[in-house]
């Protein structure tokens, strides 16, 4: 899962960013409003957790210009402002949710995982592919009685696969979706991550999940 903070206090965007990566999200900071209207629309993220007061532009503008640009994904705003008619102005603008500053991490944690199960349509917290199945509450993976570790890097990975069972995922899919934008496109890191998370859920002779598709990428699924 990929995450835009827009946030334009840069030690709170930082700490933001440092949280939400110990929770295996893959996240994207920008400071500015202007910035961060144009990374939304050219960028695939699957949560923009946005800050209302911005230089460049504000909030509820961003949230009207991408609602505008028929993007659905989900906004989760954090303002100062705890008003109900500033509120309720928000969320006719197309945002999902509100969280008021100052907050709870462990509220905002909460809401973020509320709008990521509820995408396009409703996901279960569980995925399952084979006898492999994935706990995206408890962020654990098992394969039969198996307790599989796993790097918060492997988790992401391992979950985009299992999102998208029997189907080809380039290398460039993975990019996209699991690291954020300061990776290097030209380095080994994601044939290593698959390598090493193959080894460990392939362990004691089971039957191969992820497969190698030559000069494509990889798929998913009993062998």
């Amino acid at each position: 899962m990929k995450i835009l903070v827009v946030e334009d206090q840069e030690e709170t965007a930082a700490t933001l960013k440092t949280r939400l990566e110990s929770e295996c999200y893959a996240v994207d900071v920008e400071h500015d409003g202007l910035k961060a209207s144009y990374r939304a629309k050219t960028n695939h993220y699957d949560l923009i957790l946005l800050d209302n007061m911005l230089p460049g532009k504000d909030g509820d503008q961003i949230c009207k210009e991408l609602r505008e640009y028929k993007m659905t994904t989900p906004i989760l705003i954090l303002s100062g402002q705890n008003d109900i008619e500033r509120k309720v102005g928000l969320l006719n603008c197309g945002a999902d949710d509100y969280v008021t500053k100052p907050y709870s991490y462990t509220e905002l944690s909460a809401r973020v995982k509320a709008l990521l199960r509820r995408p396009k349509s409703i996901e279960s917290s569980t995925l399952t592919v084979g006898d492999l199945v994935l706990d995206r509450e408890m962020f654990s993976a098992t394969r039969g009685k198996h307790t599989i570790k796993l790097t918060p890097k492997e988790y992401s990975i391992l979950e985009y696969f299992m999102k998208n069972p029997g189907r080809v995922v380039t290398r460039g899919m993975i990019l996209e979706h699991v690291w954020d934008d300061s990776a290097d496109p030209l380095s080994n890191s994601i044939e290593t991550h698959v390598t090493n998370l193959r080894k460990k859920i392939d362990r004691g002779g089971k039957r191969k999940l992820i497969r190698t598709i030559p000069g494509r990428g990889y798929t998913m699924g009993p062998s």
